[in-house]
């Protein structure tokens, strides 16, 4: 009995640590995970959307409650000043889910401009949405009160040629996160009043 006893208070040692060692693992490269993903993944679409900008707003992002979630912002200055942020919401597409960064000029409630990046669309097809610049191009300086749609559905942008679902699904995904904006903006204004750049652009 006292063996068995001993065994099991082994086995329970063993699991405390080993559980306690894989939770500080997690936990000290959360954050470089996220970053790496950051720049990789989302970072070339924000840079191209926060062209122009003199931070680095990769860096210069913060988070902001959303119902049990937390929605991260990312911060564009520009003249000196934090003026534009931008966020990233998801639309369906023809193969899934198509993640949309947008870019939100805060003095104007214009947007600045939007980017693919992430999709399963099909490879010379839907996949141009991403590509394309002359369809990412036709948001710029829409108002965040405007519901956008592809003209086939009686809105104001021209659909990637033979891409109307995944041009649809950027559409639903830019109507997204202007709803999460107009949502947000009272805290994002709050936030950026209080704005400091952790790294500006050289």
């Amino acid at each position: 009995m006292r063996d068995i006893l001993k065994l099991f208070l082994a086995v329970t040692i063993f699991s405390a640590i080993s559980g306690g060692l894989l939770a500080f693992v997690r936990s000290a490269t959360q954050a470089r995970i996220e970053y790496q993903q950051l720049k990789f993944v989302k970072g070339p679409t924000l840079k191209e959307i926060m062209k122009g900008c003199q931070n680095d707003p990769i860096v210069d992002r913060f988070k902001v409650k959303c119902g049990k979630k937390e929605k991260t912002i990312f911060v564009g200055v520009f003249n000196g000043k934090p003026k534009v942020i931008a966020l990233e919401a998801f639309g369906k597409g023809f193969h899934g889910d198509i993640g949309v960064m947008v870019g939100i000029d805060v003095t104007t409630d214009k947007i600045l401009g939007i980017g693919v990046t992430t999709h399963g669309e099909t490879p010379g097809v839907g996949s141009r949405v991403k590509t394309d610049p002359s369809f990412r191009t036709q948001f710029k300086g829409v108002s965040v009160n405007e519901s956008v749609k592809v003209k086939a559905d009686g809105g104001q942008i021209d659909a990637v040629t033979g891409a109307t679902i995944s041009s649809r699904g950027v559409c639903k995904a830019v109507n997204n996160a202007l709803a999460l904006y107009k949502k947000l903006k009272p805290e994002i204004l709050k936030r950026l009043k209080n704005f400091k750049s952790k790294k500006l652009s050289s």
